[in-house]
């Protein structure tokens, strides 16, 4: 899946898939051993429902805010491929590394509402059946993968977690030319009436009139 990212003059617009529903992730580590961890359908569609509010971050840091789904610059919508974002940013460290091409992927902040775990060929696996979403975040080169494949997956002793899967294989950039300034437009000149005496006076003397 790609990564778009579209760069219009003061702002950058980017979308792709933050997470995908139905899908095993690679196995990830907790303070109880490995496991493995699947969204199911509609988790992300009654979170977005529940919370009007929520957040656009770099890099999971909340003094980095970038704006949200109240602000009117984040949508967030499930499909039947999974979580998508659209966002647009006018915050220049954001452009700069978009133009730069550091920008890597997505990840999210949430926390459980209802999980069953089983063992999947002997391997713990979590069916995350509803959550709460906090934020979305856009992920930099500063975030380094924390298992191969993986743009990054955290398990901390803070209730919100962080989790990215590798659902990101291609950044497609795009910068737009800037328009050219407009002319502003010339004023009509007012057109004067000619004064044809002259020219009649001329001729009648040319003829011998006067």
């Amino acid at each position: 899946m790609n990564m778009e990212v579209r760069i219009k003059g003061e702002s950058v617009e980017i979308s792709g898939y933050v997470n995908a529903i139905e899908r095993k992730s690679r196995p990830l580590m907790s303070r109880i051993g490995r496991f493995v961890e699947r969204i199911c359908k509609g988790a992300f569609k009654r979170a977005i429902s529940r919370n009007d509010n929520i957040r656009l971050l770099l890099n999971h840091n909340w003094d980095r805010d970038l704006g949200g789904t109240k602000d009117g610059n984040l949508i967030l919508t499930e499909d039947n491929i999974g979580l998508h974002a659209r966002a647009t940013i006018t915050d220049q460290e954001v452009i700069e590394k978009a133009r730069n091409n550091s920008l890597v992927g997505w990840s999210f902040g949430f926390k459980d509402r209802e999980v069953d775990s089983t063992l999947e060929n002997g391997i713990p696996t979590r069916d995350v059946k509803d959550l709460d979403l906090y934020e979305v975040s856009i992920l930099d080169r500063t975030k380094m993968p924390a298992y191969e494949g993986t743009l990054l997956t955290v398990r901390s002793d803070e209730e919100i977690q962080f989790h990215g899967e590798p659902f990101v294989t291609d950044i497609e950039i795009r910068e737009e030319p800037k328009p050219e300034p407009k002319e502003p437009p010339q004023k009509a000149v007012e057109s004067k009436p000619i004064d044809y005496s002259k020219y009649e006076n001329l001729i009648k003397e040319m003829k011998g009139e006067i």
